[in-house]
C-alpha cells in the first residue's frame, strides 16, 4: 500500500501512541519518538512475517469476515509502526545534526585560531596572498571530496549495498573505492606538482613574478593534501552510514591542530627562529619570512594526515577491515564514479566561483587575503549548520530513496531546509551588522592593520548575503545524488559559473569606484567579487529547489515559505537590536582597549540572540521548538 504523507504520518504516530502506557502524563516528544522506535522494531521483527502469511487454500479455521478484519488490523499495525520509525528517522536527522554541529564548531573555531595565527605572523599582503592561491586548488578538491562529490556518491552507493546486499559486499566496496582513489589521486598529485607554475599563472594572473614563484613552491608542497583528504572522506562516508557522526565531524579539528602546531614548528625551524613580515602589502618579504610560510604549508600536510588517522579506530569498531582489492570495472566502483563525474561539477559551483574571484582579485593588493579572511568567517556558520545538516540528512534520505519512500524523503528534506533557514538567516544578519567589530576583535593585531580590517569587513558583509543559499546547497545538492540524479546539479553549476564570471567582471569595476583612498587605490573592488559569489549561491539554491520540486512532484513549498518569512522577521528584530546595542557601546567605550572590543562584540551578539529567540517564539517558528527538543534529548537519560 502507498506510504502515507507527512500529515498522515503525524496522525498515525499520534494514534499509535495513545495506547502506550505512561507513568507520566507529560510525555515529551523525545519520549514519543523513542517509544515509536521500540514499538516499530518489535512489530517489524515479530509481526511482519505473520502479517504477510496466508491461510492455505481449502482450510477454514476462522470465519472469513474475522480473517479479513484481522488482516487489515495487521496491515494497519505494520503501517503505523513503519510510519513511527520513519518519523523517528526524520527526528534523528536533527539530533545527528546537533552532534555534527558541536564537532564542526570546535573545528571551525580552531580554523579561526589558525587564521588569527596567519594574520598575526603574515598579515594580509604578499605572503598570505601567495599561500591562499597555493592552497586554493587542494582546498577546492578537499571541499569536493570531503563535503561534496565523493561523500554524496559513496554514501548513496554504500547505503544501497547495506540495504539491499550483504555486509561483506559493502565492506569490499569501501576497500575498492579507497584503493582506486589512492591510485587516481596519486597521479593527479604528480601532474599537479609538475604543472604548478601553469596553475598559478591561470588563477593568479595579476601576481608579480616574485609572488608567483612563491605561490608555485607552496602549491607543490601542498598538492599531496588531496590524497589524504580523499581517504578521510571515504572513512567519513562509511561512519556516517553507520550513524557515527561525532568522530568524522571532529576529524577536521585534527587538521587545524596539525596545521597550527606543526605549521608553526616547521616555520620556526625553516626560518631559523624568527622572521618579520612587511606592513606594506606590496613589499616583497625577506627570505626568512618566505621560508616560514613554507613551514606552514608542511603543517597543512600534517593536518591532512591526522584527519584520516583519527577515523581509523572507529572504522575498525564498526567492522571495516582493509582489503587490497582494486577494480575499476566493479559494479559498485563504477556506480560511485558515474555519480562522482557530474557531481564533481555539481558541488563545485561556489568553490569554482571562489577561484574565479581569486583570478579577478589577484590584481588588487591584499584583495585575495581579504577575501580569504572574510570567507573563513562565513564558513563558520556554513560548517556548523549547513555542512552539519547536510551530513546528517544524506544517510537518511539515501535510505528512503533506496526504499522508494518519496513521501518521507520529501518530508525529511523539507525539514532539513527549514532547519538551515532557522540557523543561517540570523547568522547572516549578525555578520552584516557586526562584521567589522568581529574582524577587529579576531584579526586586528600585529601585521593586520586597521585598513586590513576595513577591507575584510566589507567583503564579509557581501559574502553574508549568500550565506543561507550557500548552506542550503549543502543539503539540496546531495539530495539529487540520493535519487541517482547527478546531471541536474551539474547543469545548474555550469550555468552559475558562467554567470559568476560575468558578475565578477562588472561588479569589480563598479565597486572599485567606492572607498578609494591612498591605502586602498582599488576601493571596494574585492567586495564586488564577494557579492557576485553570494548572488550565484542564491541563484544556485533556487534552481536546485525548483528542479527538486519537479522531480518529487512537490517540496512542501508553503511550509518552507512560511518558515522562511517567520525566521526572516525574527532575524530583522535581531539585526535592529544588535545594531543599536553596538552603536551605543561604541559611543560609550571606544575601540582602543581589548576589553572594549570584547564587550562591543559579544554583548550585541547575546542581546540580539535573545531578541531573536523571543521573536521566533512569538511568531511560532516550529523548527525552533524541534531543534531545542532534539538537542536537549541528547542529554536526557533514556527511560528503561
Amino acid at each position: 500500500m502507498p506510504s502515507p504523507g507527512p500529515e498522515e504520518n503525524d496522525k498515525s504516530t499520534s494514534k499509535a501512541h495513545l495506547d502506550m502506557p505512561s507513568t507520566d502524563e507529560r510525555v515529551s516528544a523525545g519520549d514519543i519518538f523513542e517509544a515509536a522506535v521500540e514499538e516499530a522494531e518489535k512489530t517489524i521483527d515479530a509481526g511482519v512475517a505473520s502479517g504477510e502469511a496466508q491461510t492455505p487454500v481449502g482450510t477454514v479455521s476462522e470465519p472469513l469476515a474475522a480473517e479479513s478484519v484481522n488482516g487489515r488490523a495487521r496491515l494497519d499495525t505494520q503501517s503505523a509502526a513503519r510510519t513511527a520509525a520513519a518519523a523517528c528517522e526524520r527526528q534523528s536527522v536533527t539530533r545527528s545534526a546537533g552532534i555534527v554541529s558541536l564537532a564542526v564548531m570546535g573545528s571551525r573555531l580552531l580554523g579561526l585560531v589558525r587564521e588569527v595565527v596567519f594574520a598575526a605572523y603574515f598579515g594580509a599582503g604578499f605572503l598570505k596572498d601567495a599561500f591562499d592561491v597555493a592552497f586554493r586548488i587542494p582546498n577546492l578538491l578537499r571541499d569536493l571530496f570531503a563535503e561534496g562529490a565523493l561523500s554524496a556518491a559513496f554514501v548513496k552507493t554504500f547505503t544501497d549495498y547495506t540495504e539491499n546486499k550483504s555486509e561483506e559486499e559493502a565492506w569490499a566496496l569501501a576497500s575498492m573505492v579507497m584503493n582506486a582513489l589512492a591510485v587516481v589521486l596519486s597521479l593527479i598529485t604528480i601532474i599537479g606538482i609538475i604543472f604548478s607554475p601553469q596553475i598559478v599563472s591561470v588563477i593568479a594572473d595579476g601576481f608579480s613574478p616574485e609572488k608567483a614563484r612563491l605561490a608555485t613552491t607552496l602549491t607543490r608542497l601542498m598538492f599531496p593534501f588531496i590524497l589524504l583528504v580523499a581517504l578521510a572522506a571515504v572513512a567519513m562516508g562509511v561512519l556516517n552510514t553507520k550513524k557515527q557522526f561525532g568522530i568524522p565531524a571532529s576529524a577536521s579539528t585534527l587538521f587545524n591542530v596539525g596545521s597550527i602546531v606543526g605549521g608553526l614548528a616547521f616555520a620556526f625551524w625553516f626560518s631559523g627562529g624568527g622572521w618579520t613580515s612587511p606592513s606594506d602589502p606590496t613589499a616583497m618579504p625577506d627570505a626568512r619570512a618566505q621560508w616560514a610560510i613554507m613551514g606552514m604549508a608542511v603543517g597543512t600536510l600534517i593536518g591532512g594526515a591526522l584527519q584520516f588517522l583519527i577515523q581509523v579506530p572507529s572504522l575498525r569498531r564498526v567492522g571495516f577491515r582493509f582489503r587490497p582489492l582494486l577494480s575499476f570495472t566493479d559494479t559498485g566502483v563504477r556506480r560511485v564514479m558515474r555519480l562522482m563525474g557530474p557531481a564533481l561539477i555539481g558541488t563545485a559551483a561556489v568553490q569554482v566561483n571562489v577561484l574565479v574571484s581569486s583570478y579577478f582579485a589577484s590584481s588588487i593588493n591584499g584583495g585575495v587575503a581579504s577575501l580569504g579572511y572574510a570567507f573563513r568567517l562565513m564558513q563558520l556558520p556554513i560548517g556548523i549548520f549547513g555542512v552539519a545538516i547536510g551530513t546528517a540528512t544524506l544517510p537518511t534520505i539515501s535510505k528512503f530513496a533506496a526504499r522508494k519512500d518519496i513521501p518521507n524523503f520529501r518530508s525529511t528534506l523539507s525539514s532539513s531546509i527549514n532547519l538551515v533557514f532557522l540557523l543561517t538567516i540570523p547568522s547572516a544578519c549578525g555578520l552584516v551588522v557586526l562584521g567589522r567589530p568581529i574582524i577587529a576583535l579576531i584579526y586586528q593585531r600585529g601585521a593586520f592593520t586597521t585598513t586590513s580590517t576595513e577591507m575584510a569587513a566589507i567583503a564579509l558583509v557581501c559574502y553574508a548575503v549568500g550565506l543561507t543559499g550557500y548552506a542550503a546547497i549543502k543539503v539540496l545538492s546531495p539530495a539529487f545524488y540520493a535519487l541517482d540524479d547527478a546531471r541536474t546539479p551539474m547543469i545548474i553549476s555550469l550555468t552559475s559559473i558562467a554567470v559568476n564570471w560575468i558578475a565578477c567582471y562588472f561588479l569589480k569595476d563598479w565597486f572599485s569606484t567606492f572607498g578609494v583612498t591612498p591605502e586602498t587605490p582599488n576601493g571596494y573592488g574585492h567586495a564586488g567579487l564577494a557579492l557576485s559569489t553570494s548572488c550565484v549561491a542564491l541563484v544556485n539554491f533556487l534552481a536546485l529547489a525548483y528542479f527538486m520540486r519537479r522531480k518529487i512532484k512537490r517540496l512542501e513549498g508553503r511550509r518552507i515559505l512560511s518558515s522562511f518569512v517567520r525566521i526572516a522577521v525574527a532575524s530583522l528584530a535581531l539585526s535592529a537590536a544588535s545594531h543599536f546595542t553596538y552603536r551605543w557601546l561604541l559611543a560609550l567605550l571606544g575601540t582602543q582597549a581589548l576589553s572594549a572590543r570584547l564587550i562591543e562584540t559579544f554583548v550585541p551578539i547575546l542581546f540580539g540572540g535573545a531578541v531573536f529567540l523571543a521573536a521566533a517564539r512569538l511568531l511560532r517558528v516550529e523548527e525552533l521548538s524541534q531543534a531545542q527538543q532534539a538537542f536537549m534529548g541528547r542529554f536526557r537519560p533514556r527511560r528503561k
